[in-house]
């Protein structure tokens, strides 16, 4: 299960509709890569498609996909957002993350 908050998920519905995507047929995509300055780095990104083997979740209007490779790095994870003068932006929270670099972009296990 991942999870997003209440801030994150209405700045990702009015990300969506600035695009141009309707919720109810599009995703957000989670992921993780190789890179960073602590090892690996997130991925977030809309998606029009569910490939077969995409773990599907719904936490109230938003649709989430994360692909098989990185669910076990995402599993129990916190999309937050933050705004405000010292705002990150989108960041999340994960319980597995052992070190996790300043920005809130990159994690090691």
């Amino acid at each position: 299960m991942v999870f997003i908050s209440e801030k994150a998920e209405k700045k990702l519905l009015s990300l969506m509709k600035e695009e141009g995507l309707s919720q109810d047929i599009s995703f957000i995509r989670f992921g993780v890569k190789n890179g960073g300055c602590s090892g690996v780095s997130y991925e977030l990104s809309f998606d029009k498609e569910k490939k077969k083997e995409d773990k599907f979740f719904q936490q109230e209007k938003i649709k989430i996909l994360i692909d098989k490779n990185s669910f076990p790095y995402l599993e129990g994870i916190t999309l937050e957002y933050s705004d405000g003068l010292n705002g990150k932006g989108f960041y999340f929270k994960n319980p597995k993350a052992k070190h996790t670099c300043g920005c809130g972009k990159s994690f090691s296990l």
